[in-house]
């Protein structure tokens, strides 16, 4: 008997059994246990995860990416549907150039869903073919020219939507130093961590390291090598070649690629890291850890990097290390831009007790960075201002567009003229550099008075240094240089506090700290 005074049920049945189920009618009639069986769990699933429930994306491929380091993923490019290709259309710039199929942004919004529909039919029956890419060419700061590959519309789409499938895996593999095309990292975030690294431990000698011709150097088998380590799909792999081998056509005149990935592309940069990624990145990070005895730090941009040592033989001895791996890939480093300076704090005050100069400075990322001191309490800092270069060539180029517009309304030239310097100062604004935005100011404001005078015989008498500096500051700097300074300076103990360093800082050290 139970607590309610009824019997238990396998010994008195409560109720018969449905007509259907024989054996479970006599073995309830009789009074008896039901043969042994699974009866408490659920029906097993036929296949796995045929039950599961909805897919959570690449929200979920980065979260196992996270938590395995060496998981291969089999499965991606079902990721690239409807969806995707629609957002990677409209995340497209409208108003860039076109590839050799000559459609454009607006053109292919016409028939949307039926080009998308097309489209992603044709990529999962494997049967979508990428176009050549058209080649350009830009004018470096240098004199010299940059080649660019301008991809066709449904390339750059299908790209953009392959790109955001292998970012959620590979942001969790890349390390903190690289900042190169990266989401939520930029130029500033590179030249911040290399001013705390400086700074904040034992640096004496800059490593300015640049790869010559690199994205045209790019081995093919190598990158398929190294997408194969964590990209088991061999639908997204063969997308991947097809862009690679897609050719270039430069005035109608189609070439093989056979090395190189087209810089311009949507997909180029993320591929260029990934291959970066295990030549460089990887290696540095073992190296330092078994070969070095002291301070290193590392930061990298693309193929820009910036390596800081403690010991001058270490910075020598990994050089010349890091020529031997680079040739491994097929890849050397630019023997004109690249040096092994002294530099640093400790540099610094080595250089003052034997009578010589403050160090040299080294340029990176548009911006030259030398040694200096604070002006009160005569502390260590590092002072950055936009390479003379680039200003001169900045100038020459407003100089030559002024005179084009030299009879436009004063009000519209100063409207396009605030741009041009908005766009100017939301890069190179940093702090340390508002003497350089003066001048820079100031030269354009010259500039601007040099083309008023010369719209007529009057307008030198008429246009005054002083009147040209209150048209200046009323419309050209109006809402420009409020704040001064656009990006924020890192503190340095607040970035460091107890050792603790965030993620986009990465200073190598032989010495013990703790990493958050």
């Amino acid at each position: 008997m139970n607590a309610n005074r009824g019997s238990d049920g396998f010994i008195v049945p409560t109720s018969s059994a449905n007509e259907g189920a024989a054996e479970a009618s006599k073995e309830l009639g009789e009074g008896r246990d039901s043969a042994e069986r699974n009866t408490d769990q659920a029906a097993l699933r036929r296949t796995q995860g045929r039950n599961k429930g909805k897919s959570r994306g690449l929200v979920g491929v980065r979260e196992a990416a996270r938590k395995d380091s060496t998981l291969k993923f089999t499965a991606l490019l079902h990721h690239v549907n409807k969806d995707s290709l629609v957002e990677s259309f409209y995340n497209l710039k409208k108003t860039a150039a076109d590839g050799v199929d000559k459609v454009t942004w607006h053109e292919y919004e016409g028939e949307l869903e039926v080009n998308l529909a097309d489209l992603q039919d044709r990529i999962h029956r494997g049967a979508y073919r990428a176009k050549p890419s058209r080649r350009v060419w830009i004018s470096k700061a240098d004199g010299r020219q940059r080649p660019i590959g301008i991809a066709a519309l449904e390339d750059k789409i299908v790209q953009k939507a392959v790109q955001r499938v292998l970012q959620s895996i590979y942001e969790e593999d890349f390390l903190g130093f690289s900042y190169g095309f990266r989401p939520g990292r930029s130029q500033h975030n590179a030249l911040d961590a290399l001013s705390v690294g400086i700074t904040s431990k034992r640096v004496n000698w800059i490593l300015d390291c640049d790869i010559e011709g690199f994205f045209d150097a790019i081995d093919h088998e190598w990158l398929v090598k190294f997408l194969e380590h964590r990209i088991g799909d061999r639908r997204i792999l063969r997308l991947v070649s097809k862009w690679l081998r897609a050719g270039i056509i430069e005035e109608s005149e189609w070439s093989e690629t056979k090395v190189g990935s087209a810089q311009g592309s949507v997909i180029s940069p993320l591929l260029a890291n990934v291959y970066l990624h295990y030549v460089f990145d990887l290696w540095i990070e073992w190296w330092r850890r078994n070969r070095c005895h002291s301070d290193v730090i590392v930061v990298r941009y693309a193929d820009d990097i910036v390596m800081g040592f403690e010991s001058r033989s270490e910075a020598m001895a990994c050089v010349e290390e890091l020529r031997i791996r680079l040739a491994k890939f097929g890849l050397k480093l630019h023997e004109g831009k690249t040096r092994l300076i002294e530099f640093g704090r400790y540099a610094m005050e080595q250089r003052e007790r034997r009578g010589e100069p403050r160090p040299e400075t080294f340029d990176f990322l548009g911006f030259t960075h030398k040694c200096s001191k604070t002006r009160k309490q005569g502390w260590f800092t590092i002072h950055r201002h936009p390479v003379a270069k680039r200003v001169r060539i900045r100038l020459q180029a407003i100089k030559a567009k002024l005179r084009k517009r030299m009879h436009w309304a004063i009000g519209e030239t100063a409207r396009w003229l605030r741009l041009v310097v908005q766009g100017w100062l939301n890069y190179y604004a940093v702090p340390g550099t508002s003497h350089s935005i003066g001048r820079f100011v100031s030269e354009v404001t010259r500039l601007w008075l040099q083309v008023l005078r010369r719209r007529s015989q009057r307008g030198r008498r008429g246009w005054t240094w002083a009147r040209m500096q209150r048209l200046a500051s009323g419309s050209l700097l109006r809402n420009v240089l409020h704040g001064q300074v656009t990006h924020q300076k890192v503190n340095v103990f607040d970035t460091i506090g107890g050792y603790s360093w965030p993620d986009y800082v990465l200073p190598y050290s032989s010495r013990s700290y703790n990493r958050s």
